[in-house]
């Protein structure tokens, strides 16, 4: 095979991924169900956003006359944040609904609200829910795209779609990675989405935190994934430790002292030079500086955080994109066309 028909057939299979991607995925509902060839997908959408956000103008038209509800039925501050910017970038409107002040607390029904939403005719919907199963549940019943922004302890898709992009930022892969995921594993959908994403691509997966939050049947998740008890033996040799928020309500069933927690399983530089030389730290946020993680860590040239936080606008404008945008197969990229016309 010739070089050019090599780069032809290349050609044409990227062009039946993005045709598969776009005529089959309608929701995200989580990682559990995408395909490698998906997930890639959205990467490599996600990085001419990402570039975007250095322009001068971060506004795009793509998404004008399209309105993006935000039902946030659990508190979060970063991702609604995240996805009302990422709409915001794209010149979508925003609704917005919070449990706090929601007739929720008046004892209405989730398929209520939501259809009352639905009403307002929202060209998608984007929610966030302390049930499982609670996006796929709502997807069920109404008749628009809905991106789970995490349900439970279940799943948060977007949140692992944003760490695979920082990780193959920085390694230049997700095949074969060495990943270590340090905490509450069994509360965690950060830790159950990245689990599901990197064991697609290969990775070698070792979870470490106190017993009783670890899930049973773990090993059953994924691949290659395996409980390590010591904290210094499961970040040896990993080109990517994950360290998951310490729910400090949850030090006291059953009772677990911080000190205890520190000692056992705090990310210290110490330990961080257990792992391969630069690997990654990674951290969902919002970290609690002295007690899973080291301010030092928190803040060194291996920490990734920030960059997550950045990354997380790409892959939420990259999927309201396709989603709510409905964006043919071959369109052009917006982002590429602005930051094409800018040199």
């Amino acid at each position: 095979m010739t070089a050019w028909t090599e780069w032809k057939a290349a050609a044409e299979a990227a062009e039946n991924v993005k045709e598969t991607v776009h005529q089959r995925l309608q929701h995200l509902l989580g990682i559990e169900p995408l395909t490698v060839e998906q997930v890639t997908f959205f990467l490599d959408q996600a990085k001419p956003f990402q570039e975007f956000q250095r322009h001068p103008l971060k506004k795009l038209a793509t998404l004008r006359g399209k309105t993006v509800a935000l039902a946030f039925f659990e508190a979060s501050t970063r991702t609604r944040i995240s996805f009302a910017t990422a709409a915001a970038r794209l010149g979508a409107d925003t609704m917005n609904l919070q449990a706090e002040s929601s007739s929720l607390k008046k004892g209405e029904s989730l398929i209520d609200t939501v259809r009352t939403l639905e009403a307002m005719r929202p060209d998608g919907i984007v929610i966030r829910h302390a049930a499982s199963g609670a996006p796929e549940f709502v997807a069920e019943r109404l008749g628009m795209p809905v991106l789970n922004a995490g349900d439970g302890s279940h799943e948060h898709p977007t949140q692992a779609l944003l760490d695979a992009l920082t990780i193959r930022d920085r390694l230049g892969r997700l095949q074969g990675v060495n990943i270590t995921i340090l905490g509450d594993i069994l509360h965690s959908r950060v830790a159950r989405s990245n689990i599901h994403l990197l064991s697609k691509f290969g990775a070698r997966i070792r979870i470490c935190g106190p017993a009783m939050w670890m899930p049973p049947m773990l090993e059953s998740l994924a691949p290659n994934l395996c409980r390590v008890p010591r904290v210094e033996e499961a970040i040896d040799g990993a080109d990517v430790i994950m360290v998951l928020r310490v729910q400090t309500e949850r030090l006291h069933e059953p009772a677990l002292a911080e000190s205890d927690y520190i000692l056992r399983y705090q990310l210290t530089p110490e330990r961080v030079r257990l792992a391969k030389p630069g690997a990654l730290v990674l951290h969902p946020g919002p970290m609690i500086r002295g007690l899973e993680i080291d301010p030092e860590v928190a803040d060194g040239p291996q920490s990734c955080v920030l960059e997550q936080v950045t990354n997380g606008l790409a892959v939420r404008m990259a999927l309201l994109y396709h989603l709510i945008g409905g964006a043919p197969a071959d369109a052009p990229h917006p982002a590429k066309e602005r930051l094409n016309a800018a040199d």
